[in-house]
């Protein structure tokens, strides 16, 4: 677990093992989520990354046979 200190300015520092292991760079854009009374960050993809995600997904759906 790390440990961060928040600034005067309510500033943190993404410790350096955490940013390598989440690929997060310098300008990276972040989700902050509160959620139980603790802070999440997620980081924000680029719509580019997610593109073919759901590529081979099967898109069946068993009907009801008067709603064909």
């Amino acid at each position: 677990m790390e440990v961060v200190t928040v600034s005067p300015k309510y500033q943190v520092i993404i410790p350096l093992r955490v940013r390598r292991s989440l690929g997060i760079k310098p300008g990276q854009k972040v989700q902050v989520v509160l959620y139980e009374n603790r802070i999440e960050l997620i980081p924000i993809l680029p719509a580019k990354k997610a593109r073919g995600f759901l590529k081979g997904i099967d898109t069946t759906i068993n009907r009801e046979a008067d709603r064909i």
